[in-house]
């Protein structure tokens, strides 16, 4: 039986991380460091990077994901040692995962195999305590209001139109909808509220857009936490709450500094998820690596439709940015799952399944064509995929003039990832990006869904009720128009119905719930199910998380 990714990681020798930052040209008096393995980069050090080059920034995004697994992340962190293999300065920039997805049933997000980050547990558990300061920035947010309408609400707050939720990094549905305030007189006025997960707070989101201290103060200022009776907004700034949520998230906002089993450095910042929030890590970590590096190889949340998206239409719109190429991740067994197999049945070969889940690899090559990037397939190998499989995945590949590359990363490390290292470096120098959005900022807020729903997701249209189609000529009215669209739908199809495989086409994207993220400064749009507090399986991965006899970590990923 070989080695589990917790095993792996333990017996990695990592070097100080003074040594890392060396490296890249980092003093050790600019890192703070979180014991010997991790450390946080000084907002005087990124300071002093203004004026130099960038470097080559790399997208790493994935088909629709199945219960079989893509290895998104395995492949960012592979790339990046298959980059420093052949011989280039690469930097991974990646998000830090939740304890939500570590305890339910995702398990860790640091990478897998001989393609990690380490120190992993850390990574996994928590790290340096950038999600618990996220979690206490929103919910003294969440204080300052009912204490503010208990004081006499001289804003004129309407109770029933709060809409700003507390948050705790877990999934607990119990926590969904709730009544607070009760117990009488001194506890305040009840109301209706609702908890969501931290990765779906706006303040993650903000979090993760901010170009710096002053830039994040004045988005937290902006958040609109509800409505007066008048229907007009009371924002953060109204509640003199984004000053000390700036100092609450004032270390948290320097990127982690960490290394890859091979001992490649990698920022590992900021955590939104990509089928609710926008799935991208900190934009001051991607900067901040760019001037480092000569490649940068980021990640975006869930498939192409989602993350990748979010990451061209609203991280790239906002920060300037310009990527150079992207790798969208498959796998012989996921495409079987497109192509109708169940997952009890994905060891046998079947290339005709493979053939036709090859449907939803093309359309996601295709919509990463459509921002004008050139991609790469990386197929993350299993052992049980055949030649005449992965054959499959390089036809279908070939057949819109893209070339399919085997790796083999998750065994091998960066050996398993030159190929495609090689790959990608020639790609890029061919300067053939040319990086266009998908819509322009004057299209009006519907137009924009409207776009995103019938060219990437294959819909035929875009249904929702009056109320909503209200809310976006309101917000369309009120000066808020030129935001971007940030969709929050299942990560399982390119529809709303998660059970729907492939690449289906001429569905309808029905719409259920608009919000304002003013300070985030995009829309966000609910279609579907799509839930901000997930709930745990019926047998969570907590059950299995324990301290073995030696005080180490068992069951985690």
């Amino acid at each position: 039986m070989g080695l589990s990714d917790i095993d792996i990681a333990r017996a990695a020798r990592m070097r100080p991380i003074v040594e890392i930052g060396a490296a890249l040209g980092i003093p050790a008096d600019e890192l703070l460091l979180y014991g010997r393995t991790k450390a946080k980069v000084s907002f005087d050090f990124i300071e002093g990077l203004k004026g130099k080059p960038d470097g080559k920034l790399i997208l790493v995004t994935a088909i629709t994901p199945t219960a079989a697994g893509e290895g998104k992340t395995t492949t960012t962190v592979g790339l990046v040692d298959g980059l420093s293999a052949v011989g280039k300065r690469a930097i991974g920039c990646i998000r830090e995962p939740s304890l939500g997805p570590c305890f339910g049933m995702k398990g860790g997000a640091a990478g897998g195999g001989h393609a990690q980050v380490v120190p992993m547990e850390d990574i996994n558990l928590h790290f340096t305590g950038d999600f618990h300061a996220i979690t206490t920035a929103n919910n003294l947010l969440s204080a300052l209001i009912d204490n503010h309408i208990y004081w006499g609400n001289a804003l004129g707050i309407d109770p029933r139109r709060v809409f700003w939720h507390r948050v705790v990094d877990m999934n607990d549905r119990a926590l969904r909808e709730m009544v607070i305030s009760l117990g009488g007189v001194a506890n305040g006025f009840p109301r209706q509220d609702g908890f969501d997960i931290t990765v779906a707070s706006e303040v993650m989101a903000i979090f993760c857009l901010a170009r710096d201290l002053k830039d994040l103060e004045r988005r937290l200022g902006n958040i609109v936490v509800a409505h007066t009776r008048e229907r007009k907004n009371v924002t953060a700034r109204d509640l003199n709450a984004h000053g000390a949520m700036t100092v609450l998230l004032k270390d948290a906002l320097m990127p982690n500094l960490v290394q890859t089993l091979e001992n490649n450095p990698v920022f590992v910042h900021g955590g939104p998820f990509g089928n609710i929030a926008h799935g991208c890590n900190s934009v001051l970590a991607t900067t901040t690596a760019l001037k480092l590096a000569d490649y940068v190889v980021t990640e975006a949340g869930f498939g192409a439709d989602l993350g990748a998206e979010k990451f061209f239409d609203i991280k790239c719109r906002k920060m300037g940015l310009a990527p150079a190429a992207a790798v969208i991740v498959a796998t012989v067994r996921a495409l079987k799952m497109h192509g109708g197999v169940a997952k009890e049945a994905l060891g046998s070969e079947n290339v005709a399944a493979v053939t036709k889940g090859c449907s939803n690899l093309t359309r996601h090559i295709k919509n990463v064509a459509s921002f004008g990037v050139p991609a790469i397939v990386a197929i993350n190998r299993f052992d049980s995929d055949t030649d005449a499989e992965i054959e499959a995945i390089r036809a279908a590949a070939r057949g819109l003039g893209v070339e399919a590359v085997l790796c083999t990363h998750w065994r091998d490390g960066g050996r398993g990832t030159a190929e495609l290292a090689r790959a990608v470096v020639a790609l890029t120098e061919k300067n053939g990006a040319k990086f266009r959005l998908l819509y322009p900022d004057d299209m009006p807020l519907w137009e924009k869904v409207e776009t995103i729903a019938t060219k990437l997701y294959g819909a035929s249209e875009v249904a929702a009720d009056t109320a909503i189609r209200q809310r976006f000529r309101e917000l369309q009215a009120a000066g808020f128009g030129h935001l971007p669209i940030c969709m929050a739908k299942t990560q399982y199809s390119f529809s709303t119905d998660p059970l729907l495989k492939g690449a289906p086409s001429g569905h309808v994207v029905a719409l259920r719930e608009v919000r304002l993220s003013a300070g985030a400064e995009f829309l966000v749009v609910f279609a579907g199910d799509i839930m901000t507090m997930p709930g745990l399986p019926k047998t969570p991965s907590a059950n299995t998380i324990r301290l073995n006899d030696a005080g180490e970590v068992e069951g985690l990923f």
